[in-house]
């Protein structure tokens, strides 16, 4: 493998706001960096291919710490809904891919947004009309949703006497009959009726969505579930093919369903599964993934307070009690813990698990979508890191009509309380959630940065969408690309290959088509000319 030197613009280390001149790359990792005559002295008598940078800013690959990608390609490759925003839409896509795929049973794909019907929540005759006698799912982009067809829920067999699931509930209408919308635990319900993804489907899968990643400038991931949720079936085999023949150039961990109706009787099955995976190559699985309640929209986020109106506060799908023994256990047991919370109730049960554990592990909490201002210190004080799905943190139509009215005044004011956290000395990763949002981390950077909807986005036709959703919870650049990169690396176990420039770290670079620190740089539509792994290219724009 030949070396490569950058030079000719400027260089984001990613270590306490250094930044240098050139850097060096030798057998896939970093040789040198720094100024160009201490760089230049590194490389003494050697020939080394130089990449001009032109002014762009060269940094290190963006890791994210929660997202999907198996399923997020699936989505791209079957009938993707992410690209669309209205009901008229929604419909023209599955009528048009119906009609394009006589031949496949069910309808299959997702990606629909709450906030494009009355209440979020889309009715079966719709799809009956679409795709006539066609069993139709297709979860919603927070995956916590499905919506369904009359035929799918004849062949599941529920109707107005099948009763709700536990974790789970069937939308219906005033006599009972269900009316196209099953929430969490009863997607269940039709998903063993779905047809089986083959490995070759996953393969597949797993190949578009990494060449999809790569040109984002994302060189690792953590996958936020390696296991069998919600129709999707079990990765783990899908990444030790693509590990051992070679076809897995990223650099992943695996977070482990942690299934909710097992205890502690899988944790053995977890060890089994984590030396399976092993150590030594491409792809790790020393991560637990507990989803600890569902989400704000559906009144499934487990809250300290009922929600404004209705009298209830959402679900723990983990005793708490249950949840502290569990979380002491994986602990000892050498795991982390990556919890779901939504919720303020669910954020703090999680905190008060680590809390009780040997905490010895890189515990850390995604999503964070309303967290108790008492629990705000917790997160460095226990050394719990924010995982934040920045791009959510705005004014936008599905969170502000479908959420914020039931949360009421106060607790929209505890809404991602980014700033706090890191105020607090309490430690931020960043991920996606891909297919729940764009995988862009530009698009989520500027949210950080600027707490408004992007410029062209889905949501920035939203009359308040310019308007800075608590504005003291902003992030600066130099943060938000701290908590993408070293942050994310971090909660993933892989800090000492990746997430910042220092010798003898792994050459897994970006090449940006600007400086993002120049000032006036919008930051959303930035992009990723060249990206590198162990040196190598792996995307040119």
């Amino acid at each position: 493998m030949g070396g490569l030197v950058f030079t000719g613009g400027p260089i984001w280390t990613g270590r306490g706001g250094e930044r240098a001149e050139a850097l060096a790359v030798r057998e896939g990792r970093i040789l040198a960096v720094g100024g160009e005559t201490h760089v230049r002295a590194a490389l003494g008598d050697e020939r080394f291919d130089v990449v001009g940078l032109g002014g762009r800013m060269l940094m290190p690959g963006f890791h994210d710490a929660h997202v999907h990608p198996v399923s997020g390609a699936l989505e791209r490759l079957r009938c993707d809904l992410s690209h669309v925003h209205d009901r008229a839409g929604y419909l023209r896509a599955v009528g048009d891919y119906a009609a394009a795929n006589p031949g496949r049973e069910w309808v299959t794909g997702g990606g629909w947004s709450m906030s494009a019907f009355p209440g979020g929540l889309p009715r079966r005759e719709d799809l009956d009309a679409v795709a006539p006698g066609r069993p139709v799912f297709l979860p919603n982009r927070d995956h916590h949703s499905a919506w369904v067809s009359s035929a799918a829920l004849e062949r599941a067999g529920i109707d107005a006497g099948t009763a709700d699931p536990a974790n789970g509930r069937i939308e219906r209408d005033p006599g009972g009959a269900p009316t196209g919308v099953l929430h969490e635990a009863a997607m269940d319900l039709v998903t063993p009726l779905l047809p089986e993804d083959t490995d070759e489907d996953y393969d597949v899968a797993l190949m578009e969505a990494q060449r999809y990643l790569f040109s984002l400038g994302i060189t690792g991931w953590q996958d936020a579930i390696v296991g069998a949720y919600a129709g999707a079936r079990d990765q783990l085999g899908t990444y030790l093919r693509a590990d051992r023949e070679g076809r897995l150039r990223a650099r992943v961990a695996g977070a482990l369903w942690w299934e909710r109706d097992r205890g502690a009787e899988q944790i053995p099955d977890l060890i089994r599964r984590r030396a399976e995976a092993g150590g030594e190559g491409r792809f790790r699985a020393g991560i637990v993934k507990i989803m600890q309640d569902g989400v704000a929209e559906n009144f499934t986020a487990a809250m300290l307070e009922p929600y404004v109106g209705l009298g209830v506060c959402g679900t723990s799908n983990v005793d708490p009690a249950r949840l502290r023994e569990y979380v002491a256990e994986l602990d000892r047991a050498g795991f982390a813990v990556h919890f779901h919370a939504i919720g303020d109730r669910a954020v703090r049960e999680c905190l008060d698990a680590v809390a009780a554990s040997g905490n010895t592990g890189r515990h850390h909490i995604a999503h964070l979508h309303v967290v108790h201002p008492d629990d705000v210190p917790r997160f460095g004080a226990l050394g719990v890191t924010a995982n934040i799905q920045a791009l959510w943190a705005t004014h936008h139509e599905q969170n502000d009509t479908l959420c914020v009215p039931y949360f009421g005044p106060e607790r929209a004011g505890h809404q991602y309380p980014f700033g706090a956290i890191a105020r607090a000395g309490g430690r931020l990763a960043a991920g996606s959630d891909w297919p729940v949002s764009t995988p862009d981390p530009w698009q989520a950077i500027h949210v950080a940065v600027h707490r408004t909807e992007p410029a062209g986005s889905a949501e920035s036709g939203w009359p308040d969408a310019r308007t800075p959703m608590l504005p003291e919870q902003a992030l600066t650049l130099e943060q938000a690309l701290r908590a993408y990169t070293a942050g994310s690396a971090y909660v993933s176990g892989l800090d000492a290959q990746i997430g910042d420039l220092a010798p003898g770290k792994a050459a897994d670079l970006v090449v940006l088509d600007r400086d993002p620190f120049a000032p006036g740089s919008p930051l959303h539509d930035v992009r990723a000319d060249l990206v590198f792994i162990d040196g190598e290219p792996v995307h040119e724009r």
